[in-house]
């Protein structure tokens, strides 16, 4: 009998030595804290960082668009209605996509979209030209920069801008590809 007190005895007090405490404040303050930054991280980086990037690549400046948002606006309320729009088409102009070594073409077909007395006279006298920009502009796009999601927009902005840079003035306000087929 007493070699059961003796064994009994150790496993008594083992079994009454407190467990170190888990947990607690300590062990959740550094989830608490990324909790709390991430939100306010990932809000700065997009203002930041990602937006202006974005905007410098595709060639907008926030503050001029703005400004020429409010004089837009301001033009609008004075005149007492926006300037008319006009359409004019470019169809069926056929080129060669960079890197295929003619093997492969790009037709499109476009409707640009521009306000001012004469619009489409201008368009007309200047059609030449815009036609060797639109054939400049598609012809150094390769495969891969035609099917990148968001090729399109980047196309219609550089035509925009290449457009207005011919014409003047900003007068094209849009392009819409009404036909845009890789073969």
């Amino acid at each position: 009998m007493a070699d059961d007190r003796t064994n009994s005895e150790p496993a008594e007090k083992t079994a009454a030595a407190p467990a170190p405490a888990a947990g607690g404040f300590k062990a959740w303050l550094p989830l608490i804290i990324v909790v709390a930054l991430m939100p306010a991280l990932a809000f700065g980086m997009t203002k930041f960082v990602l937006l202006p990037q974005l905007q410098q690549g595709l060639g907008i400046n926030a503050a001029a668009g703005n400004a020429v948002a409010a004089d837009v606006k301001a033009k609008g309320k004075k005149d007492g209605a926006e300037a008319k729009r006009e359409s004019v088409a470019m169809d069926k102009l056929l080129v060669n996509v960079a890197g295929t070594q003619g093997a492969r073409y790009l037709l499109c077909s476009l409707s640009v979209v521009g306000t001012g007395a004469d619009f489409k006279n201008t368009m007309q006298e200047h059609r030449a030209q815009l036609i060797d920009m639109v054939s400049n502009t598609l012809t150094v796009k390769t495969l891969a920069d035609l099917e990148k999601p968001g090729a399109r927009n980047l196309i219609r902005t550089e035509l925009i801008n290449g457009f207005n840079g011919i014409l003047g003035d900003d007068v094209v306000k849009e392009i819409y590809f009404t036909e845009f087929a890789i073969q």
